[in-house]
């Protein structure tokens, strides 16, 4: 019973090993000489100016869901265009009435001032 889960193990020892080897390697065989420039924050070539907690304008991320949404409807809508053959009437007007509900959306951000950068 056992031997049937020999190749799951060998697979997951195979993983962790591809995974932690080159790591340790580089840990044991790298060099360890630390200076002051290596040890410093790096920021385009000079020191940094205000701090790493700072406030993103909402808009960014209102941009951010935009992109996620057209990504999704782009993943949804290569299948469906493959196999609509297949799938018949019901399923083109499906599509038609997610894109239409997509379409509403991006009316509404686009309206709301969402894709204006300044």
């Amino acid at each position: 019973m056992l031997d049937n889960y020999l190749p799951i193990l060998i697979f997951i020892l195979v993983g962790i090993l591809v995974g932690v080897g080159p790591l340790a390697l580089g840990y044991l065989l790298g060099p360890r000489r630390p200076d002051q420039d290596k040890n410093a924050p790096y920021e385009c070539g000079f020191e940094a100016f205000e701090t790493a907690r700072l406030k993103f304008d909402v808009r960014y991320y209102l941009v951010a869901i935009l992109f996620i949404l057209f990504d999704l409807e782009i993943a949804f809508l290569f299948p469906w265009a493959v196999v609509l053959d297949e799938l018949g009437v019901f399923a083109f007007w499906a599509m038609v009435v997610f894109l239409g509900i997509l379409v509403v959306g991006f009316f509404y951000e686009w309206k709301k001032g969402a894709l204006e950068w300044e």
